[in-house]
């Protein structure tokens, strides 16, 4: 291969009356008494030409003279010809033996636009289509750079480049090249431990920036073949990141936030870019997959919305989302809504994610578990629910201003969590309490509907405090808020330990709203061993008791005098005695002078 001898084209002025010329020397100094005798048409373009060089070359251009009703036709016409007039320029130099360059640009035009003209070893040797096939094979697959060009050039070449093989020879060799790439990163990270991480990031960037300019069925093509060679996953998502950054740059955040202001410096049309969007689902690695970031899964979310994607691809962003809900911020949530006269977030389709991930916890049980034969201390869908509960809150507190947002939508958000899912309702009669605040038109009877839904046992005390003096709670909300706060304290000076009523609720065995049925029946389980392991430990104090007093009884009865007023004051101490005794029953008697020696007596009693 050797560069162009010189620029000179082939092609005829459009006016006909003016004679085609020659600049190249060698071409005048074979034909230089010689005038051109064959016209051939590309693409509306003429070009006056030679028989001679074209039909030992062209299988095609031979049959094609060899056909006509004139062996001497001037005339042919190539229609559709791959590559237009700049490739079928290169091939005529090729036949006319002028010197040119085979590139990574037009190394699959030339391969197809030899194909075409038929010019293979059957008609000369060293021909085009075998001088193509050479440089792909030998060239191009080495490069993963060149395979990339290469593949840009085939985005506008018909059908017949798939056929040849060109695409699949430059995906392959892309994805061999991208393996080689990180395991080339990996040994050197084995080297130098302190610079692994850059070197490694530095080794991926380049050929993910190349891939970007592929157009999404040739990318795709990419993907599959790297995922099924073995390139890392986390490679592929960083890839799949830049790729949507590059590709979806257009949909700006003006566009999401004012959908109706056009867009001005879109590089692709709307479909094109739903296509992209919806293929790019599609890429992702399995569900389970911890390596796409949860800010691309809910970018990709909200392009989705944006492009109007398919129900099916929506959907699958969202189940993605909620198998990791207890990690997502509260700024993820806020998803913008483009439906008019509706309100400023998207509220449905929190709601689904939602529903989604009390799908998957229950799903979880399920399969971990036929019965409730676990001594866990808690599962882990459980704690989990019990972030997620915390997030909803906060995400109800942001969105309550909302002027828009109506009180079925709010009360749907609120309904969508079980009462187990939280621990105490403070978050949201916090939340309520905003909602109430931005909307001060609502009736009684519906702040009675949204406020039953706090439950005031599992108030703390400052949100105590600050319902029982909210002017905004209906009052029949106030006087339960007194209420329970008037058993707390009275827990509180009857020596139940924790924090009022709800502490004395979980601490008895009552099944507690805080927590799931499935948790519930092992705290049960761990009171009553407990419990068992109390009376067994009362039971060995008594019995200690019990013959300590022999002892004492057969010293006594040694001695004389008060032996039996002693024996009769301590049988009463041991009487007073009770494993289950209630908040006052370690209460002792001052005991009376008569009885004497009641110091020794206090010294059993058990507290």
């Amino acid at each position: 291969m050797v560069s162009f001898s010189d620029n000179t084209s082939l092609s005829c002025p459009n006016n006909p009356s003016q004679a085609p010329k020659f600049a190249n020397t060698f071409t005048t100094r074979i034909f230089s008494d010689v005038a051109g005798d064959i016209t051939i048409t590309v693409d509306g373009e003429s070009f006056l030409l030679h028989k001679f060089p074209l039909v030992s070359r062209s299988g095609k251009i031979r049959k094609m003279v060899a056909d006509g009703k004139d062996y001497n036709v001037s005339k042919l016409e190539l229609v559709n010809f791959p590559g237009g007039q700049h490739t079928f320029e290169l091939a005529m130099k090729f036949c006319y033996g002028m010197n040119f360059e085979i590139t990574a640009a037009n190394a699959a035009l030339l391969r197809c636009a030899a194909e075409y003209l038929e010019m293979s070893e059957d008609y000369r040797e060293e021909n085009l289509i075998g001088r193509t096939e050479v440089y792909l094979n030998d060239v191009v697959v080495q490069s993963l750079e060149k395979c990339v060009e290469v593949l840009c050039t085939c985005e506008n070449l018909p059908p017949i480049v798939e056929e040849l093989g060109i695409i699949n020879t430059c995906v392959e060799a892309i994805a061999m090249n991208a393996c080689k790439e990180q395991l080339v990163s990996g040994l050197s990270a084995l080297d130098c431990n302190g610079e692994s991480t850059e070197l490694k990031t530095g080794c991926m960037e380049w050929w993910i920036e190349d891939l970007s300019v592929l157009r999404i069925d040739y990318y795709h093509k990419v993907i599959t073949s790297m995922a099924r060679i073995g390139v890392r996953p986390d490679t592929i998502v960083e890839s799949l990141m830049h790729y949507a950054q590059i590709s979806l740059k257009s949909i700006g955040k003006c566009q999401i936030w004012n959908p109706a202001r056009p867009n001005s410096n879109s590089g692709t049309t709307e479909s094109e870019q739903k296509t992209i969007v919806e293929a790019l689902v599609n890429f992702l690695p399995t569900l389970k997959s911890s390596n796409v970031p949860l800010s691309f899964l809910f970018g990709m979310l909200r392009m989705a919305i944006m492009v109007e994607a398919t129900v099916a691809c929506r959907l699958e962003l969202e189940r993605r989302i909620a198998f990791r809900l207890e990690m997502v911020s509260l700024d993820d949530l806020l998803i913008p809504s483009l439906r008019a006269r509706d309100s400023l977030f998207d509220i449905d389709t929190v709601h689904r994610i939602v529903v989604n991930f009390l799908q998957q916890i229950e799903d979880e049980e399920n399969e971990d578990s036929g019965g409730y034969e676990s001594d866990g201390l808690a599962s882990l869908g459980h704690g989990s629910l019990l972030k997620v509960g915390r997030l909803i809150d906060s995400y109800l507190a942001e969105i309550g201003p909302d002027p828009y947002l109506s009180l079925q939508k709010f009360i749907a958000m609120i309904e969508t969590l079980p009462d187990y899912a939280r621990v105490i309702d403070d978050g949201l009669y916090r939340a309520i309490d905003i909602y109430l605040k931005a909307h001060p038109m609502l009736s009684d009877h519906e702040c009675k509907k949204l406020c039953k839904f706090i439950d005031c046992q599992k108030l703390s005390q400052e949100a105590t405090n600050h319902a029982a003096q909210n002017e905004r709670l209906p009052v029949q909300m106030a006087i339960k808020v007194l209420y329970f706060e008037q058993l707390r304290l009275k827990n509180a000076l009857c020596g139940s330990s924790g924090d009022g009523f709800l502490s004395q609720k979980i601490s008895s065995g009552v099944p507690s709203a805080a927590m799931s049925p499935r948790d519930n029946y092992a705290s049960l389980r761990r009171e009553n061993r407990e419990l068992k392991l109390e009376i067994s430990r009362m039971r060995v104090r008594l019995s200690e008791l019990e013959k300590e007093q022999v002892v004492m009884k057969r010293g006594m009865m040694e001695k004389s005098g008060n032996g039996k007023t002693f024996f009769t004051s301590l049988s009463k101490g041991i009487g007073r005695i009770g494993i289950f005794s209630g908040p006052g029953g370690g209460k002792r008697r001052k005991p009376r002078g008569s009885e004497g020696k009641s110091g020794r007596s206090r010294r059993y009693s058990v507290s």
